[in-house]
């Protein structure tokens, strides 16, 4: 049983060895490696901070590798703090930024997709008139001519042609809700 408590007030006096050296670590070196940083990140505060916070992190995780007699551990803490800068460098420079939504709602241009659906109902619901229905729509709606020079190019009646429009806007309704095209 003596075993087991010497093993854990080793571990525990350990611990506080390794909480006392980084302790030293951030109050010797801290401040210089900011200064470094700072260089490294363009004057970005936060990331800089980011980055010291790092390199004492994983000082900390490889404290059983670092010699706390040696002269200074500085050469050390800016190698691992330049690779941190030069990993974050690359992984933005690996991947497209990353943008909130505020441009989404200044944008001018609709959006395409939709268009591009309801034009396909639109044809789809043209598709299912009968073709004289279908020509008086193209003549008066998607062409602009008026009835009388719709008669003329369809040579039928101004008449017929009042009358086709009719029908025909009334077919093209039910194929649109059929689509589930409403109002």
């Amino acid at each position: 049983m003596r075993h087991d408590s010497a093993v854990t007030t080793g571990a525990r006096n350990e611990a506080v060895q390794g909480e006392e050296l980084i302790r030293a670590l951030h109050d010797q070196h801290a401040a210089a490696l900011l200064t470094f940083v700072m260089r490294l990140v363009g004057g970005d505060l936060h990331r800089a901070e980011d980055v010291v916070q790092e390199t004492l992190v994983r000082a900390w995780r490889n404290i059983h590798r670092l010699e706390p007699a040696a002269a200074s551990l500085r050469p050390w803490l800016v190698t691992v703090a330049r690779r941190i800068v030069i990993d974050g460098h690359r992984s933005r420079r690996s991947r497209p930024p990353e943008v909130g939504d505020a441009m989404l709602e200044v944008m001018p241009a609709e959006d395409e997709l939709e268009k591009a659906l309801r034009l396909m109902t639109i044809s789809d619901a043209l598709d299912a008139l009968t073709e004289p229905h279908r020509q008086v729509i193209v003549e008066t709606y998607l062409k602009g001519r008026t009835v009388n020079e719709a008669a003329a190019v369809l040579g039928v009646p101004a008449g017929t042609v009042r009358s086709r429009v009719f029908y025909a806007l009334r077919s093209l309704k039910i194929a649109l809700e059929e689509r589930g095209v409403t109002s």
